[in-house]
């Protein structure tokens, strides 16, 4: 089984996966906007501009795909508050890396840390409202 993740955003979907496609690399997958797919009747040429949908590849295990949530399209956009996306990255440099880049310009909730249950951990929300869990689990 597969988790893949699918992101609502503000109309910033580009910008927001452009900053995560430099902490993650690789390349789009698929990249539709509005306008491409059809679904620019009734709505303005800004709003045919936004990402209908983008996929990103994130190593062998996940995929993040999101969508600009659009009011011209009946959508209400509500930051990502109700889910995190958790990283369990392979060693505890990586999981410092991962984590110093993802919460830039974001806040911070709990910094990297060894933990009570024995993992190297730490939470934040990013510049978009995406809430984030690190998690590196020691060799054991």
């Amino acid at each position: 089984m597969k988790v893949n993740v699918y992101l609502n955003f503000n109309g910033d979907t580009e910008k927001a996966f452009n900053f995560y496609r430099s902490v993650f690399g690789g390349e789009f997958t698929g990249l539709q906007r509005f306008k491409e797919m059809g679904a620019e009747q009734g709505m303005s040429a800004e709003d045919g501009e936004k990402i209908m949908h983008i996929t990103l590849p994130v190593g062998e295990n996940m995929v993040l795909n999101a969508t600009d949530a659009l009011e011209s399209m009946g959508r209400t956009f509500t930051a990502g508050n109700n889910f995190s996306l958790m990283l369990e990255p392979e060693s505890k440099t990586e999981a410092d890396r991962l984590f110093s880049l993802l919460s830039a310009n974001g806040n911070v909730e709990v910094p990297m840390q060894d933990m009570f249950w024995g993992d190297y951990y730490g939470a934040f929300t990013d510049q978009f409202g995406v809430e984030w869990m690190i998690n590196y689990s020691y060799p054991r």
